[in-house]
């Protein structure tokens, strides 16, 4: 099984907020985008580097009401309130070449698989019915593709890297046992602390960390 960072998602009460802390933060000014017609959610992107990608994701406010709970806790109302005051990490997505075998024997729920379509190019992803992510998002959301080219390789380079995914755990040993079976525990650094996600990026303002 041949697992590996994707993408992660930066969360932001609207677009709009979310680029102007993002250019604050790292010199970037991000603006290239698409919708999520069955979420009702629009997001912008750009390449992270080792075929992977930054998104910022926000509700759409034009788009209907998508008649199910929206990814990455977006209608939590706490998740709301922590958007009002800034973007926050909300997943990390790993990218997998097994997605039903891996959901089949991963020791905790990762949700339903749920399949999107753009264009030509379709992926699957683990989405849990509630909205919320496995291990309070510490646990990372999973992706298949469709066959063809990675998503990032038509996206902006706009100067940022993903250096590591970073996850805080009161028991980060039982942590890194979850992540083990899931054979991820080497794509994210695990320490001791309050419950948190957070990533580090080398950006033209040098080094920052978004959590």
């Amino acid at each position: 099984m041949n697992n590996k960072i994707d993408h992660f998602a930066i969360g932001a009460n609207d677009l709009t907020q979310g680029a102007d802390y993002i250019k604050s933060l790292s010199g970037i000014t991000m603006g290239a985008g698409s919708k999520h017609d069955l979420m009702s959610t629009h997001n912008f992107v750009m390449q992270s580097g080792n075929e992977s990608f930054f998104e910022l994701i926000a509700i759409d406010p034009e788009a209907p009401d998508p008649g199910r709970t929206r990814w990455f806790t977006l209608d939590d109302p706490a998740t709301q309130a922590k958007l009002v005051e800034r973007p926050r990490a909300l997943c990390w997505v790993v990218g997998t070449d097994n997605l039903d075998e891996l959901v089949a024997s991963s020791p905790v729920p990762l949700g339903e698989i749920v399949k999107f379509q753009r264009g030509d190019r379709s992926w699957r992803l683990t989405v849990p019915a509630d909205g919320h992510l496995p291990g309070n998002a510490l646990l990372p959301a999973f992706i298949e593709w469709s066959p063809g080219p990675h998503p990032s390789t038509g996206q902006q380079d706009l100067g940022a890297t993903l250096m590591s995914v970073q996850l805080s755990h009161p028991e980060p040993a039982s942590l890194r046992t979850i992540l083990e079976a899931l054979k991820v525990d080497h794509l994210a650094d695990i320490s001791e602390g309050q419950i948190g996600l957070s990533f580090k990026l080398d950006t033209p303002n040098g080094v920052v960390v978004i959590d």
